[in-house]
């Protein structure tokens, strides 16, 4: 029976090319400094979304974090999921 070699070298060539720009931009990217302050801000995000508009600043806030543990099984092993984040958008006429 002929093996279908022209599907199967496509798949190839695609996780190849995938392959290829992660390792790329894994060389790419050097590595980011950890902030002690701005790990404390992150811990303090409520949980949920919000957002403020600061109007001495001219300036719109916003927080969100999502915090949730997921178990596989009853007595399955469990996951912490912590996503923080927080942005700012600042707008001046110039």
């Amino acid at each position: 029976m002929a093996l279908p070699v022209v599907p199967i070298a496509a798949v190839a060539v695609r996780f190849g090319a995938v392959a290829l720009a992660a390792w790329a931009l894994s060389r790419t990217v050097s590595p980011a400094r950890v902030d002690q302050r701005a790990e404390d801000a992150l811990d303090e995000v409520p949980e949920g979304v919000a957002a403020r508009r600061a109007d001495d600043r001219e300036q719109h806030n916003a927080t969100a974090r999502f915090r949730r543990v997921i178990r596989f099984g009853s007595r399955g092993p469990a996951f912490e999921i912590d996503l923080a984040a927080l942005g700012r958008l600042r707008l001046r006429r110039v």
